[in-house]
């Protein structure tokens, strides 16, 4: 019930006439210092941002000179609209840059620099500033997450975005993580605490509230960090204490894959060296030095994996490269157990 009401807020943000979810400065303050190493010298854009809105623009001036960073770019989009003869009217979104010389400007001094269109991170205007740039940051439109992604890898540049949990399951996500292209950040879930949405933004979910700011804020808990700038976390080994031979019977087969199948990361046996099928958050503590990814939710007749005919949500296929033999085990535990 939990998944679904979480996915019911996201999925009315897309039916909505409003895109429209402002990461809260907390949350991209705990994210970003855990990169701080990648930014000397770079020029980050942040191209689905309002310099007046957003907290990913502040967050970069106020940490330009301790980051190093070259350049800062920030666009914005201006949806077009018609009026009550049905006549569209265009509109002109814009960018700002900021730089070292902008030092001690307030943000109203900062030039606003017009778009000849309305600033969709698509359109040729903004994709001449990306060519310009060396990561994206940003929490792009949730509905246009994939063609968001897309951009930034065919222009080969680094990322580090916001998105539904979910997008894990998007095949064109999939693989980059598969591929070692792509990964999960610090922080998912519960770990993002908000959104601060527009006022005529319905205030979906049992989590919503109002700050002493009026800041409406709605926290979905079903979102995540997703990028390719290289993080500690994906080094370090998942410490695994559990153990297949002697308790087979906690670990089913499915129906129409060789493999076991494990409902939470934290019971992935240590001396198994077949195939395991794992929750998608186990991404959270991949390692790819530890896991190999073999593939995503399908069995070998091409239907979803299976349990004595029932379907488990969507599973991970994954092998461990660094299975305990049978014969280490009783040294495994004796280190363990030091721990």
């Amino acid at each position: 019930m939990a998944r679904q009401a979480n996915n019911d807020i996201l999925h009315k943000a897309k039916s909505s006439k409003s895109d429209e979810f402002y990461t809260l400065f907390e949350d991209i303050e705990r994210e970003l210092a855990f990169y701080a190493n990648c930014f000397n010298g770079k020029t980050v854009y942040c191209n689905c941002d309002n310099p007046k809105e957003s907290n990913f623009f502040k967050y970069f001036i106020q940490n330009f000179k301790q980051l190093g960073l070259k350049k800062l770019i920030a666009s914005y989009y201006v949806p077009d609209y018609r009026n009550l003869f049905n006549d569209s009217a265009p509109a002109q979104g814009g960018y700002v840059e900021y730089t070292a010389n902008d030092a001690g400007k307030e943000l109203t001094e900062l030039r606003v620099n017009n778009f000849s269109g309305n600033g969709d991170f698509r359109s040729h205007e903004c994709i001449s500033l990306l060519q310009q740039s060396d990561i994206v940051v940003t929490n792009p439109p949730f509905s246009l997450f994939r063609e968001h992604l897309a951009q930034i890898v065919k222009y080969n540049k680094s990322f580090l975005i916001i998105g539904n949990v979910n997008a894990i399951t998007y095949k064109e996500v999939f693989h980059l993580i598969q591929n070692n292209r792509a990964w999960l950040g610090v922080h998912l879930g519960r770990g993002i605490s908000g959104f601060k949405v527009p006022e005529h933004y319905e205030m979906y979910g049992t989590e919503a509230r109002i700050t002493e700011n009026g800041d409406r804020i709605i926290s979905p808990n079903n979102c995540l960090w997703l990028t390719n700038l290289d993080l500690q976390a994906r080094h370090d080994l998942l410490r695994l204490t559990k153990v297949y031979s002697g308790n087979e019977d906690a670990y089913p087969k499915f129906d129409n894959y060789n493999g076991i199948n494990v409902n939470r990361t934290q019971d992935i046996p240590m001396d198994y060296d077949g195939a395991i099928g794992v929750p998608i958050t186990f991404l959270h503590k991949y390692n790819p030095a530890q896991f190999e990814i073999i593939k995503f939710r399908k069995g070998d007749d091409g239907k979803d994996l299976s349990i004595n005919g029932r379907c488990p949500y969507f599973r991970i296929l994954i092998k461990n490269r660094l299975p305990v033999k049978a014969d280490d085990l009783s040294h495994t535990f004796i280190q363990i157990e030091k721990q």
